[in-house]
C-alpha cells in the first residue's frame, strides 16, 4: 500500500467531498488529504509542508483561471499539481499545462481510477523532471571538471588541434584522428553543416559574442551522435580573428531524454497515439497547406466509443484500456501514412484526412473504421464489441482556426449519436443553428428558474382491478416567455448539462409534496394517495439528500411510503456505488424507490437482487407496440411475472388504447397510467379529476 499526501484546493464543499470520495476508491494507494478553500491559504500550507501532490481548482474565492495556477507553481515548482476543474477548456488546459501542471481534468468526467492514474502519472513525470534536472547539473559539474573535448584552431596557418577526449566523443583513440580541420568538418551530419556554418562565420565575422551550435556528427561504425560545441575567437588590433578555440561536449543522451519527453508531451501513453495537442498541430497545418492551395481538401472526424463506459464498469478499468490499444491499432490500419488519428482523452479519438477529393472520400474511410470497430476484440476470456458515431467536417473557405472545424465535427458526432450507434453525419450549416438555439436555450434555461417559468403537471396513476385513482407523477413543464409550453424531451437534457439540475430537481420534489399534502388533506383514501417524481441521478451525489428529503416529508405531514422516487437504470449503472449508497439511505428513511423505464436500459437482473425496489415502471414503447409485435407482448408479460416474483409492483406507460387495456388486465398488470385514464393535469384540473373519482366510488356503493 503507497502513502501519498494530498493537498486539495477546492472551495465547494460538496465536490471536495467528492474527490474524497474518489481517492478512496483507488487501489493500492492510501491518501492522506489536507483541504483548503482559498488559494492564499492553499499556497501558505504547501510551502510549509511537502506534499506529494496538489490537487487545485481553477475557480477559487480569492483568485481564478490560469493565475491560480501560475502562483501556485511558482511557490512550489518541484510539487505535481493536477488541475481538477469544471471548466471544459482546451486552451485553458493548454495553459495550464505550460504553467506547470501535470495534468487537465474535468471533475464530471472523473471517477476514482481516473484521478489515481493522473496521480501516479503526475508524481512519476515529477519524478523524471526532477531527475533530469539533477542529470544537468551533473552534467555542468563534469564540464567544469574538464571532461569535455578541447578544440584550438588556428585560423592564420589552419593547424588545428584535438584534445584526446574529443576524440573519444566520436569513439576514436588519440591517434587515430589527425589534426587536421577537415577531420571535424568532414564528421558533421549533412543535416546540420549549412545551420553550424552559420553559426561558426557569425562568429567570426563578429556578429556574436561567442560560437555555439548543437548539431550530429557521425561517429565511428556510423553511429549519429549529438554534440554541443562552444568556442571563443582572438583578434587582433584590427578585430580580424586569429584563432579560436573551445570545448565540444556530448549531449546525446540529453537530446535522446529532450525527444523522449517531446513525444511524451505530444502522445497518449495508453495508445502511443498522438495525443489533443499533437493532433491541433496536424490540424492546423493541413489548415495552413489548404489556405496556400485550395485544392488540397481535408476532413476531420470526431467519434467516441459507444457503450464504452458499461465496458470499463462491467469488466474493469484494465479491460477498457487494454479495448482502447487494440482499437487504436485497428483504426490505425484504415489509415493512410498522411493521415493523423489521435486519442483526445478518455474513449473519445479525432483523425485528420489529408488530400481528399471530397466528402466521398471521408464517408468511404469512415465506413472501413466502422467495419474495423464491429469486429470482435478478444481480451483475456472476454469477447468485446463496441462501435462508435462519427462526426464529419470537411474543410472550407469559411474556417479560420482549428477550433471552429473541431466543433462543427462535434456537432456533427451527436446528430450521428442521435440517430443511432454505428452511423456517421457530415457537418452542415443547419447543425450549427441548432447548436445555436441549444445555446440559447441554456441561456433561458438559467433564467427559467427565478423567473417563475416552470410548471408541473400531474398524470394519474390508475389501479387496473378498480380503476381507482392510486397517485400521480409530477411531469415538469417550461412556460418558456417566446415558445410557449416546452415538453421535457426538449429542455431535460440540457439541464443535465448544467449546474441546475439540482435546484431544479428540489424545486419539482418541493412543489410536489406541498401538493399532496393538499391532495390527502381534501381527499382522505386508505391508502393515501401517492407521488411519483422521477429525479435525476446528480440529486444522489449530493451527501444529504435522504436527510433533506426526511425533514421535507416531516414538514408537509406526509406518510413517508406515499412518496415515490423513480430512477433509471442507466443513473444506476453508470454510478453503481454512490447511487446504491444513496439509495439504501432513501430506503432507510421510507421513501419507495421505482424504477423507471425498465426494459430500455441494461434490465440487470443482479440489481434487482442486490437492490430490493418497490415497483418497475415498463416503458410505454413496449405498450404501444403489444398489438404490433409479439416480442414487445412477451416483454410486457415477462416484466409483470418479474414484479409479481420479487413482490415489487409494476405500473405500465404510455396507455393510450381499450386495445392496451384489455391485455394489460389479462397479463394481471396491477396499476398503469397514460392518455387512456387521463393526460397530465394542471394542479386546478386535479381536483375536479379527484372529485369525480370519489363521486364514483359513492356511486359504485350505492348500488
Amino acid at each position: 500500500m503507497k502513502n501519498c499526501k494530498v493537498l486539495l484546493v477546492e472551495d465547494i464543499e460538496s465536490e471536495a467531498k467528492l474527490v474524497m470520495k474518489h481517492l478512496k476508491r483507488v487501489s493500492g494507494w492510501r491518501f492522506s488529504v489536507d483541504h483548503c478553500d482559498r488559494l492564499g491559504a492553499g499556497v501558505q500550507r504547501a510551502i510549509e509542508q511537502h506534499y506529494d501532490v496538489i490537487l487545485l481548482d481553477l475557480n477559487l474565492p480569492d483568485c481564478a483561471g490560469i493565475e491560480v495556477c501560475q502562483r501556485m507553481h511558482k511557490a512550489v515548482p518541484h510539487t505535481p499539481v493536477v488541475v481538477l476543474t469544471n471548466q471544459n477548456s482546451d486552451e485553458l488546459g493548454t495553459k495550464a499545462m505550460r504553467e506547470g501542471a501535470q495534468d487537465y481534468l474535468i471533475k464530471r468526467e472523473v471517477d476514482g481510477p481516473t484521478l489515481g492514474r493522473a496521480i501516479r502519472y503526475a508524481i512519476e513525470r515529477g519524478q523524471t523532471e526532477e531527475a533530469l534536472r539533477e542529470s544537468e547539473q551533473r552534467y555542468s559539474l563534469a564540464v567544469s571538471g574538464a571532461n569535455d573535448g578541447i578544440w584550438d584552431w588556428s585560423l592564420t596557418d589552419n593547424r588545428v588541434h584535438f584534445s584526446a577526449r574529443w576524440k573519444a566523443i566520436l569513439g576514436y583513440s588519440e591517434r587515430e584522428i589527425a589534426d587536421r580541420i577537415e577531420e571535424w568538418f568532414e564528421r558533421i551530419d549533412t543535416r546540420d553543416r549549412e545551420l553550424f556554418d552559420e553559426a561558426l562565420n557569425h562568429h567570426l565575422e563578429d556578429d556574436s559574442s561567442h560560437f555555439e551550435c548543437e548539431y550530429r556528427v557521425i561517429a565511428r561504425g556510423d553511429e549519429v551522435r549529438w554534440v554541443l560545441s562552444r568556442g571563443l575567437a582572438v583578434r587582433d588590433d584590427g578585430g580580424q580573428p586569429l584563432r579560436i578555440a573551445g570545448s565540444m561536449t556530448d549531449i546525446t543522451r540529453r537530446k535522446q531524454t529532450e525527444a523522449r519527453l517531446l513525444h511524451d508531451a505530444m502522445h497518449d501513453a495508453l495508445t502511443g497515439l498522438p495525443n489533443r495537442n499533437l493532433f491541433i498541430d496536424r490540424l492546423e497545418l493541413a489548415l495552413r497547406r489548404f489556405r496556400r492551395d485550395s485544392g488540397r481538401l481535408f476532413a476531420v472526424l470526431f467519434f467516441d466509443l459507444d457503450r464504452f463506459k458499461h465496458i470499463n464498469d462491467s469488466l474493469g478499468h484494465a479491460v477498457g484500456d487494454e479495448l482502447l490499444a487494440q482499437i487504436a491499432g485497428r483504426l490505425n490500419s484504415c489509415l493512410r501514412p498522411g493521415d493523423t488519428l489521435a486519442r483526445l482523452g478518455g474513449d473519445e479519438f479525432g483523425i485528420v484526412l489529408n488530400d481528399i477529393d471530397g466528402p466521398t472520400d471521408a464517408i468511404y474511410v469512415v465506413e472501413r473504421l466502422q467495419e474495423a470497430l464491429a469486429e470482435e476484440v478478444e481480451i483475456e476470456t472476454h469477447s468485446v464489441y463496441t462501435s462508435a458515431s462519427i462526426g464529419i467536417a470537411i474543410c472550407s473557405e469559411l474556417y479560420r482556426t482549428s477550433d471552429e472545424i473541431v466543433r462543427d465535427a462535434d456537432i456533427a458526432m451527436y446528430r450521428a449519436k442521435n440517430s443511432g450507434h454505428a452511423t456517421y453525419a457530415v457537418f452542415d450549416t443547419s447543425m450549427h443553428d441548432q447548436a445555436m438555439l441549444q445555446h440559447r436555450m441554456e441561456t433561458d434555461l438559467r433564467r427559467a428558474l427565478e423567473r417563475g417559468e416552470f410548471d408541473i403537471f400531474y398524470q394519474p396513476i390508475i389501479a387496473m382491478d378498480s380503476e381507482r385513482i392510486q397517485g400521480f407523477e409530477a411531469l415538469l413543464r417550461w412556460q418558456h416567455p417566446s415558445r410557449g409550453l416546452i415538453m421535457p424531451d426538449d429542455f431535460i437534457g440540457l439541464v443535465e448539462e448544467t449546474t441546475l439540475v439540482i435546484p431544479i430537481g428540489w424545486w419539482v420534489i418541493e412543489r410536489a409534496c406541498h401538493q399532496l399534502a393538499t391532495w390527502q388533506r381534501l381527499f382522505p383514501l386508505d391508502p393515501p394517495l401517492a407521488m411519483s417524481v422521477n429525479v435525476s441521478g446528480k440529486l444522489f451525489f449530493t451527501d444529504d439528500m435522504a436527510k433533506r428529503l426526511a425533514a421535507l416529508l416531516e414538514d408537509c405531514n406526509i406518510p413517508r411510503n406515499s412518496f415515490r422516487l423513480e430512477i433509471t437504470e442507466r443513473v444506476v449503472m453508470d454510478h453503481e456505488d454512490l447511487v446504491l449508497n444513496a439509495l439504501s439511505d432513501l430506503r432507510d428513511i421510507g421513501v419507495e424507490l421505482h424504477i423507471d423505464d425498465f426494459g430500455t436500459g441494461y434490465s440487470s437482473l443482479s440489481y434487482l437482487q442486490r437492490f430490493k425496489y418497490d415497483s418497475l415502471k415498463i416503458d410505454r414503447s413496449f405498450v404501444s407496440t403489444m398489438s404490433e409485435k409479439v416480442d414487445s407482448s412477451a416483454i410486457v408479460e415477462a416484466i409483470i411475472k418479474l414484479g409479481s416474483t420479487l413482490g415489487m409492483k409494476v405500473i405500465a406507460e404510455g396507455v393510450e388504447t381499450q386495445e392496451q387495456v384489455s391485455r394489460l388486465r389479462a397479463m394481471k398488470c396491477p396499476e398503469a397510467q397514460g392518455f387512456w385514464f387521463s393526460q397530465p393535469l394542471h394542479h386546478d384540473a386535479v381536483n375536479d379529476f379527484l372529485q369525480a373519482d370519489a363521486v364514483s366510488v359513492l356511486q359504485g356503493k350505492a348500488h
